[in-house]
């Protein structure tokens, strides 16, 4: 293991978390199992070490065992006292900026998660509702909604691990974008998580657009793999996969794709989904899938995978664009102007989606054990929208195997996962991996990758 240069230091604040009562110092010290401290020392790992790719959680646990983050709590307010932090977080001895706001923004959303699910009696994850709910109290207490703008929110999707050229035309995608007055929302990591928002600066730059939006959802449970890149000026944790995605379709007004393994495979089977559910058929939602003329072959895959289990009422959902950024951005302002006209006639918030109706299916947080995984009901019988509830499930796993910290560790102690289903449906789903698998979408380039899931008919 190659040895790492660190940092200790004393951080002030920065952002509304500037004083905690003793029992939230109390509990972000605990390091017992009902304790946050082990939770809130991976997060801040996570983004003290935003300068280094990675997508191997237990690796660079690793490789900063030593690493540790304390509360100095004095009656004057709060400080963070880093242990052995990774030094290319700092410069000339100081912790950068944007490194500074996104450390606090992880006490901000732990915090806040935790009173709000552990110790609330109030909260059920039993309602709907109140997922929702909980959902739009997490992004309003991070300031994430600005009342009387228009729609212009563009959430990006795609792969931590793609190919140079690809990552370069999400970059071009993103400058249009931005040209055109949107907003960036992403899942905050690398790859075609930090092109377009690279791209829009620029776009922004040239508009004279002071006030930018770089938008960073993410969830503990993959910080660590993905963490958050420099472009990235609002940071919003979610305490699973399953509101992090409602997140992205509540706050997002629109969503552009771009080429990706299994995590982007499951974020488009859920806006499918949902989109499919017939409560939403009339919401419009532009949905772009796009990539340069090498990615062709990648989204005629996706398509056809679509097709052969959703339908083409799936398909009528969203556009592939090959290699043309410009009419990406024809096509999403169009869209965000509908959306604008639609919102405005149903007294619908332009902040967030509150029309757009989402099933508990999409909703319950999915654990990914090798028995839930073997059980999980893969059928072409079941109705378009639950059929893309349980597909998501599978690549949520699927996800979960190949670089969470807790997936990683069910594989490696009990083998692959076992994914069953009608046979027709699996060797559409074994075809789709493996296409993910050959075209190198499943770990890092040059990473050796070792299937976490298994294909039974």
């Amino acid at each position: 293991m190659t040895a790492r240069n660190t940092v200790s230091t004393i951080v002030n604040p920065v952002g509304s978390m500037r004083v905690l009562s003793n029992r939230e110092v109390s509990r972000l010290q605990d390091t017992s199992q009902k304790g946050l401290h082990r939770l809130f020392r991976q997060c801040a790992l996570a983004i003290l070490n935003c300068e280094q790719e990675g997508d191997d959680t237990e690796e660079i646990m690793e490789q900063f065992q030593d690493f540790d983050i304390r509360i100095v709590q004095e009656h004057r307010g709060l400080k963070l006292e880093l242990i052995n932090a990774p030094a290319d977080a700092f410069v000339a001895g100081k912790l950068i900026r944007g490194v500074r706001e996104n450390l606090f923004s992880v006490l901000r959303d732990i915090l806040y998660v935790s009173s709000h699910i552990t110790e609330d009696p109030r909260f059920t994850v039993e309602s709907s509702t109140d997922i929702t709910h909980l959902v739009f109290q997490i992004l309003r207490h991070a300031d994430a909604f600005i009342t009387k703008q228009v729609p212009s929110i563009v959430v990006c999707w795609g792969g931590h691990s793609i190919a140079r050229h690809e990552y370069e035309y999400t970059k071009k995608v993103g400058y249009q974008l931005g040209l055109r007055g949107m907003n960036i929302c992403t899942g905050c990591g690398p790859g075609a998580m930090k092109g377009p928002m690279k791209g829009a600066y620029i776009g922004h730059a040239k508009q004279r657009t002071s006030r930018g939006r770089f938008i960073g959802l993410t969830e503990p449970g993959i910080i660590a793999a993905e963490s958050p890149n420099p472009i990235v000026n609002e940071l919003i944790i979610l305490p699973d996969i399953e509101k992090r995605l409602e997140a992205f379709v509540r706050l997002g007004h629109g969503i552009t794709v771009f080429p990706g393994g299994p995590g982007t495979c499951e974020e488009i089977l859920y806006i499918l989904g949902i989109l499919l559910n017939p409560a939403n058929k009339d919401i419009p939602f532009p949905l772009v899938f796009t990539g340069p003329e090498a990615a062709k072959e990648y989204f005629e895959k996706i398509d056809e995978f679509i097709v052969n289990t959703l339908g083409e009422e799936a398909q009528s959902r969203y556009q592939i664009i090959i290699d043309d950024p410009l009419e990406v951005s024809r096509v999403m302002r169009n869209g965000l102007e509908q959306v604008t006209r639609y919102r405005r006639k149903h007294g619908d918030a332009y902040y967030f989606n509150w029309l757009l109706q989402i099933e508990q299916d999409f909703q319950t947080p999915f654990d990914p054990t090798h028995e839930n995984m073997a059980n999980l009901e893969l059928n072409t019988e079941l109705p378009p929208h639950i059929l893309a509830a349980n597909l998501r499930r599978a690549m949520s796993g699927i996800v979960a195997g190949n670089i969470k910290e807790e997936g990683v560790g069910q594989i490696r102690a009990k083998g692959p996962y076992q994914l069953k289903g009608e046979p027709e449906l699996m060797e559409q789903i074994d075809s789709l991996l493996q296409s993910f698998v050959e075209q190198f979408r499943m770990k890092l380039p040059g990473s050796h990758y070792e299937p976490c899931y298994e294909i039974k008919s």
